[in-house]
């Protein structure tokens, strides 16, 4: 057989517990203990893995997912080899947390250590009441985190300059940044059928950086400024 097809895409050799075969493509080795993924995103295994379903995490964050419309069905991945993990092609992010946190949307969570504490969470802001009340994923402790992107991403810096972002674009932030909602200035064409159908808006200050995503993470049907659900993440942030 003839071609570079097999060499050219042939497997990594990282050690790393989390590396990226591609920018779409995470490969995960089992030897370092449980690994928490969304359910569905395994596209690959060698080795010995298995899988369990966990759904929401528990009765008490089903509850919350239930009343607040945010959380991600996660399986529990155990076992030797290593594990490829995909979730519709999106562009995967791989950061390492040393007794630190972040803020996930919780459409962009693809995959966690053990070791790293999550739960459903309500994030305080002013203009929460305007919302309906905010909710988010907290991801939080020791170890790897893999998220998906709509495309590149920008990091940004909130200390370095007053930082605003769609809130349908926005991936995560870091600890150390704090949060705001205010509305749009366009008004009342902002509500209406060919309005500018930003809304809504994300305030950051604080030290740290939020993520976002060159894409929104919005229901098909749906239309930015939408006040219905979004099934999870920050793209259901304005629901009761």
């Amino acid at each position: 057989m003839h071609g570079s097809l097999f060499t050219e895409f042939s497997e990594n050799a990282s050690p790393d517990p989390f590396s990226l075969q591609n920018k779409k493509l995470l490969k995960v080795q089992m030897g370092y203990g449980p690994v928490w993924a969304r359910t569905g995103s395994m596209v690959a295994y060698q080795g010995a893995v298995t899988f369990q379903n966990k759904g929401s995490g528990g009765l008490g964050k089903m509850l919350k997912s239930a009343v607040t419309g945010e959380g991600v069905d996660l399986m529990q991945c155990t076992g030797q080899g290593e594990m490829f993990l995909a979730d519709r092609a999106s562009e995967i992010q791989v950061m390492y947390l040393e007794n630190d946190a972040i803020s996930v949307n919780g459409n962009n969570v693809l995959a966690f250590s053990s070791s790293i504490a999550w739960d459903i969470h309500r994030i305080s802001a002013r203009g929460g009441a305007m919302t309906g009340g905010l909710y988010n994923v907290s991801l939080r402790g020791t170890g790897y985190v893999a998220v998906t992107t709509k495309g590149d991403p920008v990091a940004l810096d909130v200390a370095s300059a007053p930082t605003f972002a769609d809130a349908q674009a926005v991936v995560l932030w870091t600890s150390g940044v704090s949060m705001d909602i205010r509305m749009d200035t366009g008004g009342l064409s902002s509500l209406i059928r060919g309005g500018t159908g930003e809304m809504f808006q994300m305030a950051f200050g604080g030290q740290g950086y939020v993520l976002v995503q060159p894409s929104e993470s919005v229901v098909e049907g749906e239309h930015k400024g939408s006040t219905s659900s979004s099934g999870g993440g920050l793209g259901g942030l304005f629901n009761g």
